[in-house]
């Protein structure tokens, strides 16, 4: 849990250098062999300062996508018109700015840790897309899902491809003309 979640530019930083401990550590240590003390040392805060915004590693973790997130929504803002997130620009720009956090997203990957990563993608999806188009939950979760998975493998493959060739095959996948609804048999 998080505990205090304020959003002025100290407590970010601090939050943020929290959160940047606990990949720093990630690189040597199981994340389950990471302490509190561990963590305060590294970031260079005082423990009471861990205490003070987080119950967990794990919610230190949240709080950072979070953070991203945040920064994506107002990057995306300034950059990007139109609301609908399923198109090519958006999913092009998507690619090209959670690159900046690669290293974060890797590394929760390598410590199968995709339950973070693929939460805090369903929460923007229904925080940001769900409400301004008539998507299922359903649809949704798979596009998140579908995202989150194809960034990572990108990255993970050392980006062999032009991030505009990934967001293309992913816009294809989802953005055909969609097909006559089934008929569902009673």
């Amino acid at each position: 849990m998080i505990i205090n979640r304020s959003h002025d530019k100290k407590t970010i930083f601090t939050r943020m250098c929290i959160s940047e401990a606990i990949i720093k550590l990630l690189q040597k240590y199981d994340f389950n062999k990471i302490t509190v003390t561990n963590i305060v040392k590294t970031a260079g805060v005082a423990r009471m300062t861990f205490y003070n915004y987080y119950n967990s590693s794990t919610a230190a973790l949240k709080d950072y996508l979070q953070i991203i997130i945040s920064e994506y929504v107002e990057d995306a803002s300034k950059k990007l018109t139109g609301t609908e997130h399923v198109e090519y620009n958006h999913i092009l720009h998507a690619l090209n700015f959670f690159d900046k956090y690669a290293h974060f997203f890797l590394t929760l990957a390598k410590h199968n840790m995709h339950g973070i990563l693929l939460d805090g993608i369903n929460q923007f999806m229904i925080n940001n897309v769900q409400r301004n188009k008539n998507y299922s939950l359903y649809e949704l979760y798979s596009y998140a899902g579908g995202l989150l998975n194809s960034f990572l493998k990108w990255e993970e493959d050392g980006k062999k491809e032009s991030s505009s060739v990934i967001a293309e095959t992913i816009y294809k996948l989802y953005c055909r003309n969609r097909l006559p609804e089934p008929e569902v048999q009673p």
